[in-house]
């Protein structure tokens, strides 16, 4: 659909966090708002209802002001689950500062930044237990830890933490709701987890969470039932999920595990799911290798372009054409908001021609962290959609197809980088728009198109530019490939620049047609992308590999660790 005129949605506005918790509990008392399971292989799911989650909350945050948390930095270390969100509403609803750390950290990193962020209060799950005690044997800053989820073995406990709040609650203490919550005040610091380098840490205020959320929420419309299956301390799943989603009045089923993410799929029947590119792609290939497998990929492209075919003059049938697919998903799933790197319009195509929805959008830390977003009922192939409400989005020195970085102004963009001023002076133009380090165009209607990352920017030595992600969305297209990275090798002997495509092949799926010269296949394949692109950007030379990428916690391949000398 290409629709101007196509209507913002209603959304909630979330003015704090406190604030949202209260609002959803009156609006929605006995509803679901959180799920989650025991243990993965129990049968019962157990639901906790939006007015239960507040009288929780409120308890837990009635207990942490007592314990000395407010305007304190706290840690909050572990995976998804019902601990982790109540302590991340708790803390911001009583005003502390929250730090989000990814659990899969190297213990020196993450002692450096509960050092760096000076954290007096650790909050950790059961399963990080091993590295919290090691940390006690290290850490010079923190006075207190708390187990918000699974034993303690010692440390005080969330569940003690919320009873004895609610008995000071009932007696009284109102000291949860006397504090004044101020929106623009350091509320977070989130440490990104950089692909070419050390993250930097991305303070973010109140306002810009809530803004991001208010003003993204009126360009889609969400469903009622959904699964986490994203990692809490990144953005995109503790800003678009846990406040997004929650504030809306959604179920939140939170998933065990990514091993039984299929089997959660079919048993809760999420009508929408928030997934990175990986999740996306990974579902993608198993479709197409499942197809190929049954000797059916033929035949499902053919009933595919022929759905498509039907829909141009009214006709969907898709539930019912493509339901052995969608059963895979638990029959519900009607739409897949995604964002986090880049993404195949391929892939946007297939899932839109057997029945979901995918809208693609566009988001960094700095930004809280949605800057766009595609729409139900309009969507353009190839863009991240068109900026949430009340940002402003802008292209510097743009080139003659009017491509340069892409600059955004707006109440979701960051306080600053934590601790260093360079950097954040770095991180804005004279005019205060922030610098995403991302180069695209913006076309007539307003909507963004990404071409790639600045840092990974290829000048070759006649002054053109490449950016390696269009040559690797052309690469990823051809059958076979699991993983490409595109970089300017460097030849140690013969000082000869070559552009190079690094591939990690699907060698199961090639075999199974007969394919064993892989470095022939590839050859003639790259031979036709390079026929379809620029002679500057040609592919010079490709190299095969065995294992996949490495890559960081947020499953992003870490560039910067990739040997690229070619002899």
């Amino acid at each position: 659909m290409k629709n101007k005129n196509y209507p913002y949605y209603e959304t909630t506005v979330i003015e704090n966090f406190r604030s949202m918790v209260e609002n959803v509990a009156d609006k929605y008392p006995e509803k679901s708002g959180l799920a989650y399971k025991v243990n993965p292989h129990d049968v019962e799911t157990v639901e906790l209802t939006y007015k239960q989650i507040r009288e929780d909350v409120r308890g837990y945050g009635t207990s942490l002001i007592k314990l000395g948390c407010r305007e304190k930095k706290c840690a909050i270390i572990g995976g998804s689950s019902y601990g982790w969100i109540y302590t991340y509403f708790a803390l911001m609803s009583i005003g502390a500062v929250t730090v989000p750390i990814d659990k899969a950290l190297p213990l020196p990193d993450m002692e450096s930044i509960l050092e760096t962020a000076e954290c007096e209060y650790i909050f950790y799950g059961a399963l990080e237990k091993e590295k919290v005690e090691e940390l006690k044997k290290i850490n010079k800053f923190a006075k207190k830890y708390i187990c918000f989820y699974g034993e303690s073995d010692g440390d005080v406990t969330m569940e003690t933490l919320i009873s004895e709040g609610k008995v000071l609650f009932d007696g009284g203490d109102n000291s949860y709701y006397d504090y004044e919550i101020d929106p623009d005040k350091l509320a977070s610091i989130v440490f990104t987890s950089g692909t070419t380098g050390s993250g930097k840490g991305v303070m973010l205020s109140q306002r810009n969470i809530t803004s991001d959320m208010t003003q993204g929420m009126y360009l889609f419309d969400i469903y009622r039932n959904t699964i986490d299956v994203l990692p809490p301390h990144h953005t995109y799943c503790s800003t678009v999920l846990f406040v997004g989603h929650f504030a809306q009045g959604c179920r939140i089923y939170i998933s065990s595990g990514l091993k039984y993410m299929l089997a959660e799929f079919k048993e809760q029947k999420p009508e929408h799911l928030v997934l990175v590119p990986l999740f996306l792609e990974t579902i993608y290939k198993k479709i197409w290798a499942t197809a190929e497998k049954q000797g059916r990929a033929k035949a499902l492209r053919s009933l595919i372009k022929a759905s498509n075919g039907m829909r141009k003059v009214g006709i969907d049938l898709r539930r019912k054409l493509f339901s052995s697919i969608l059963d895979m998903f638990g029959g519900n799933l009607k739409m897949i908001i995604c964002g986090g790197a880049a993404l195949n319009q391929d892939i946007i195509d297939t899932f839109e021609g057997i029945g979901i929805t995918v809208l693609n959008g566009y988001g960094i830390s700095e930004c809280a962290p949605l800057v766009s977003c595609n729409r139900n009922k309009w969507q353009k192939k190839g863009s991240v959609g068109m900026p949430i409400v009340g940002e402003e989005v802008k292209i510097d020195n743009p080139d003659e197809n009017g491509e340069g970085e892409i600059l955004v102004k707006g109440p979701n963009v960051m306080l600053g980088y934590f601790k260093n001023p360079e950097a954040t002076a770095a991180a804005f133009d004279e005019d205060g728009f922030f610098r995403t380090g991302d180069y695209g165009r913006i076309d007539e209607d307003g909507w963004i198109y990404i071409t790639g990352r600045l840092k990974n920017l290829i000048i070759l030595s006649n002054g053109k530019n490449v950016y390696p992600e269009e040559i690797e969305t052309e690469i990823s297209r051809i059958y076979g490939v699991n993983e490409v990275v595109v970089y300017a090798g460097e030849s140690k002997t013969k000082k000869k620049e070559v552009i190079v495509a690094e591939i990690y092949p699907d060698k199961e799926a090639l075999e199974g047609r007969g394919i064993t010269d892989l470095q022939q296949y590839f050859g003639d394949e790259i031979k036709k992308v390079n026929n379809r692109m620029v002679s500057y950007k040609a592919v010079g030379m490709i190299k095969l590999r065995d294992t996949e990428f490495e890559k960081n916690t947020s499953r992003k391949i870490t560039r910067f660790k990739i040997d690229k000398t070619i002899d």
